[in-house]
C-alpha cells in the first residue's frame, strides 16, 4: 500500500487500506478473514453473499437534487431520496469503514472507449468484493493506476452494515442510493456484489446520453468482416447462447454504448448465471472458470470442492464473475464499428410472435420501450396462463432517464448508420405453452446465420395482420410453414383470440410510457 494514498478527503480515517492487489493476495485475503470462502477444483474462488442473494430494486434510491436530476424518470425505479437522508446513510457508511479491522480499494475504469471511460473507485470490506469488481470493471495498467487521480464515481460499499430502517424515505435495512452531485453510490445492508456492477451500469445510463452515448443492456459480437450485431432481451430468451457465436469475436455480454464512434463495452468482465451450467451447454462460460473467477453461492462438494452447478439450495441466481479475457473468442479492446443488426430477442410463450420479423424505425422504438417476454407458472399438476413480462429497453430497473430518451436515440442512430432491427420469438410455436413446441435453436440460429448473412435484407415479406411487422417469406434453413405463427396453430380462431390477448397487453403495458413517447412511437404498436 503506498503510504501517500489516503481516503480522508472522504471522511475515512482508517489506514489499512489495501488498494488494488493483485488475483492471488485478495485470494489469500478472502481465505484469512471471509467465512466460508473455499476454492473450486478449477481455481475459482467460492463465496456467499449473505442474506441477499440478488439485487433489491425496491431499495434503489436517487438523490433528488436540484439543477441536476430533473430529468430522472422518477418512479417505481428511480425513487425520490432527500440529501439529508443521504448524508445519514453516507454518514452511516463511513463510522463503518473507520471502525473496521481492513479496507478494500479498486480503482478501475468504465467504458473502453478512451474518450467516454469514466475513473471509478470501489471502497469496500470484503476481498470478495475487491475481487468482483476487478474482473468486471476493466482494469488499468501499471501507468494508469499512478495517474489515477480523483475518481469520476466512487462506489462506498458498507453492505455488511445495515442501513437504519427509521431513517425517512427509507423502505428497509437495505440502501443503494445514487446521488449524481457528489458522484457516489453508498451500499447499506446487503452484499450481493451485482449492486455495484448495476450501480455503475444505472450512472453510464444518466451520463452517456447527456454526451449523446446511447447507453444498453444487451451483447454486442462482431464478424471476421467487421459488422457488429446488438442483442437485447431479457433473461430466458436465448441472449447469452445467441450472442456467444464461435464463429463471431465477443465484444461483451451484457452492458454497452453507442456513440458517434461505434460501440464499446462497458465492463472489462462477464457476470453469468451459473444455475444448471455444463460443459457442454455453455463450454465458454464453463471453461472461463478458473483462478481468479468468483462464484457466488454456489454448492461444492465439501471434499473434492467439485461444484454442483444444479443445486439450488441456497439461490436459483447463482452466478460467476470473470475477465472478458477468459473468453477465447473476445476481441480485445472491447470495441467495434456502428452495429449493422439490432435483434430483438422474445420469448413468447403465447405463441403468437412470428419467429422472425423484420421492424421498421418507429416499431423498433416501440419494441426496445416495451422489452417483452412471457414467463409460463408451472406447478406439478399442470401448467397455468403465459404470464406477459414487460421491462422498458429489456433493462428498466437501470435506466434513469425517461424510455423514451433511449428509444429515440436507438432510432436516430440505427437510420444514421442504417442498421436493421429484428424482432425474434425464441419461445413457442403452433400453441401456447402445454399445446405447442418452443422453436427450434437449429431454426432460431439459421434465422441469425440469415441475418448476418444479409439474406434476409431484400426478401420479400408480408405484414403481420395484429402487430403489423414484416415477416419474412423464406428463410434459409427454416421450413417456411413455420414463418407465420397462425398457419402453425391447428385451431386458427383459438390463435386470433391469444393474438387480441397478447395485443392487448402491449396496448396495457404501453400506456405508463404514452406521456413522453412521440405519437409515432405509440403507433407503432399492435392493432385489434
Amino acid at each position: 500500500m503506498s503510504a501517500d494514498f489516503s481516503l480522508e478527503y472522504l471522511g475515512i480515517e482508517n489506514r489499512n487500506i489495501s488498494r488494488n492487489l493483485s488475483r492471488a493476495k485478495l485470494y489469500q485475503e478472502a481465505i484469512l478473514h471471509e467465512d466460508g470462502a473455499a476454492i473450486s477444483n478449477v481455481g475459482g474462488l467460492m463465496l456467499r453473499s449473505g442474506e441477499k442473494t440478488g439485487r433489491s430494486p425496491k431499495d434503489k434510491r436517487v438523490v433528488e437534487v436540484e439543477g441536476l436530476t430533473e430529468d430522472v424518470w422518477w418512479g417505481k425505479v428511480n425513487k425520490r431520496f432527500d440529501p439529508k437522508n443521504y448524508e445519514i446513510n453516507r454518514e452511516r457508511a463511513i463510522d463503518y469503514f473507520n471502525a473496521v479491522q481492513r479496507l478494500y480499494v479498486f480503482d478501475g475504469f468504465a467504458g473502453w472507449a478512451p474518450e467516454y471511460r469514466i475513473k471509478v473507485r470501489v471502497i469496500c470490506t470484503r476481498p470478495y468484493h475487491a475481487l468482483f469488481m476487478q474482473n468486471m470493471l476493466i482494469r488499468p495498467t501499471d501507468q494508469e493506476l499512478g495517474d489515477f487521480g480523483k475518481p469520476d464515481f466512487t462506489i462506498m460499499n458498507a453492505g455488511k452494515f445495515p442501513a437504519n430502517r427509521h431513517t425517512e424515505q427509507m423502505s428497509s435495512k437495505t440502501s443503494i442510493a445514487l446521488n449524481f452531485e457528489a458522484n457516489e453510490l453508498c451500499i447499506l445492508g446487503t452484499e450481493y456484489a451485482g449492486e455495484m456492477k448495476k450501480g455503475v451500469f444505472s450512472v453510464m445510463h444518466y451520463l452517456m446520453p447527456k454526451q449523446g452515448v446511447l447507453s444498453m443492456h444487451c451483447s454486442a459480437n462482431e464478424g471476421d468482416d467487421g459488422d457488429v450485431s446488438l442483442f437485447f432481451g431479457l433473461s430466458g430468451t436465448g441472449k447469452t447462447t445467441l450472442s456467444a457465436d464461435p464463429h463471431r469475436h465477443l465484444i461483451g455480454d451484457d452492458e454497452h454504448c453507442w456513440s458517434d464512434n461505434g460501440v464499446f463495452n462497458i465492463e472489462g468482465g462477464c457476470y453469468a448465471k451459473a444455475i444448471g451450467l455444463s460443459a457442454e451447454s455453455e463450454p465458454e462460460i464453463f471453461n472461463a472458470i478458473r483462478f481468479g473467477s468468483v462464484l457466488e453461492n454456489v454448492v461444492y462438494d465439501p471434499k473434492t470442492h467439485v461444484v454442483d452447478f444444479d443445486d439450488t439450495s441456497i439461490t436459483q441466481n447463482t452466478r460467476v464473475a470473470y475477465p472478458i479475457d477468459f473468453i477465447d473468442n473476445a476481441k480485445i479492446p472491447c470495441v467495434g464499428g456502428h452495429p449493422k443488426n439490432i435483434i430483438f430477442l422474445t420469448y413468447d410463450a403465447f405463441g403468437v410472435l412470428p419467429p422472425i420479423s423484420k421492424l421498421t424505425s418507429d416499431q423498433a422504438m416501440y419494441h426496445f420501450i416495451s422489452g417483452y417476454t412471457a414467463k409460463v407458472a408451472g406447478t406439478e399438476m399442470g401448467v397455468d396462463e403465459p404470464q406477459a413480462t414487460f421491462s422498458a429497453c429489456f433493462g428498466d430497473a437501470f435506466l434513469v432517464l425517461h424510455p423514451a430518451r433511449y428509444a429515440e436515440m436507438l432510432a436516430e442512430k440505427m437510420q444514421q448508420h442504417g442498421a436493421k432491427a429484428w424482432l425474434i420469438n425464441t419461445g413457442m410455436t403452433g400453441g401456447a405453452y402445454g399445446t405447442g413446441k418452443r422453436m427450434s435453436l437449429k431454426h432460431t440460429r439459421a434465422i441469425i446465420d440469415a441475418i448476418h448473412n444479409g439474406d434476409l435484407d431484400d426478401v420479400a415479406t408480408s405484414e403481420d395482420p395484429v402487430f403489423g411487422v414484416a415477416i419474412p417469406n423464406a428463410v434459409p434453413g427454416v421450413p417456411s410453414d413455420v414463418l407465420i405463427p397462425r398457419d402453425t396453430w391447428s385451431d386458427q380462431a383459438a390463435f386470433d383470440a391469444m393474438a387480441k390477448k397478447l395485443a392487448g397487453l402491449f396496448q396495457d403495458n404501453f400506456e405508463q410510457y404514452r406521456e413522453g413517447s412521440s405519437d409515432a412511437i405509440a403507433g407503432a404498436g399492435p392493432r385489434i
